[in-house]
């Protein structure tokens, strides 16, 4: 695939993302771009050395005049969260940090899809989406793409059977407030509360889904990654790609991924996620999910902590 990826923030992040694309058949040229030239040119240099196992592809450690033409850019810079401390509580710093650099991406690449993965995400992405100028549909947060990945995960280790049979997701905030809308789960069209019965007809001895403790997993293990090892990269970084994979595929894919919302919900004016109808010309639309009072009522308080903090920030 002849593509240009350009990810800014040369951390695990953004670093493992370049080495994950770089034996991928994704991009044709990665241009990988820091504040610290010589951290980015030793990650450039580290990666390179392993591509010759590959066809060829440009790596590069660059500007943020080296994105022009770029089909997409990563931005993944900023402040790591720090064991304890919430995504919520990054927001002011890095804010500052993409309001510094969005101008100049920008203008070196104005035709690009932007992914945006550094946290919070959510706060980031509406930030970006109402600094930088751009047509709406070229600007995506990674939101819980990755928290989707992790639920199921867990569904997968509970029920015993491949991820790629579960269909459920997670929506709201990529943080606390996030959930999931039940009603909508299921395991290859069967309704997940229904699943563990129908499969005690062949002597299953499946137990029923603690469905709060699978949220709490959710929720809590990030924070369980970066208490054990410092910082969480691989998940993510993978998400990532996978994402770089849809808006560089030839037909629309669904995904939960952060964006504006214009009245869907109730909810107006905030970046969060819902299944979304993402592809090679950016967000196309949200998939209107039938969700339960309940959940919408879930949906709302999420986007309602969300302009909490966005009231309190320096746009």
């Amino acid at each position: 695939m002849s593509s240009k990826i350009t990810i800014i923030g040369a951390g695990s992040v953004g670093a493992t993302i370049a080495y994950k694309l770089s034996y991928e058949d994704i991009a044709s040229e990665i241009v990988l771009i820091d504040i610290n030239k010589e951290k980015v040119e030793g990650e450039v240099m580290d990666i390179k050395q392993g591509t010759c196992f590959r066809t060829p592809i440009s790596i590069i450690a660059g500007d943020y005049k080296d994105a022009k033409d770029s089909d997409i850019v990563i931005i993944t810079s900023g402040i790591a969260r720090k064991p304890g401390q919430t995504r919520i509580e990054l927001a002011q710093t890095n804010v500052n940090i993409i309001k510094q650099i969005t101008p100049e991406l920008v203008k070196a690449a104005p035709n690009a899809k932007y992914i945006i993965v550094s946290n919070p995400v959510d706060i980031l992405t509406y930030v970006f989406t109402k600094i930088s100028g751009l047509p709406e549909n070229q600007i995506i947060g990674s939101g819980t793409l990755l928290d989707t990945a992790r639920l199921r995960s867990g569904l997968s280790e509970h029920f015993k059977i491949a991820q790629k049979n579960i269909h459920a997701y997670v929506y709201g905030e990529h943080g606390d407030s996030s959930f999931v809308p039940w009603s909508g789960a299921d395991i290859a069209t069967v309704n997940i509360d229904d699943y563990c019965e129908s499969m005690k007809k062949y002597g299953s001895d499946l137990h029923k889904l603690d469905k709060d403790a699978m949220e709490d997993y959710v929720h809590k293990s990030g924070g369980e990654v970066i208490a054990k090892k410092g910082a969480t990269f691989y998940a993510v970084s993978i998400a990532v790609c996978e994402l770089c994979n849809i808006v560089l595929a030839a037909s629309d894919s669904v995904a939960t991924v952060s964006s504006m919302m214009h009245g869907e919900y109730g909810i107006e004016d905030v970046c969060l996620s819902v299944l979304t109808l993402v592809g090679p010309n950016g967000v196309q639309g949200k998939i209107p999910m039938r969700l339960t009072e309940e959940e919408i009522g879930k949906l709302r308080a999420s986007a309602d902590k969300l302009k909490d903090v966005i009231r309190q920030l320096d746009i």
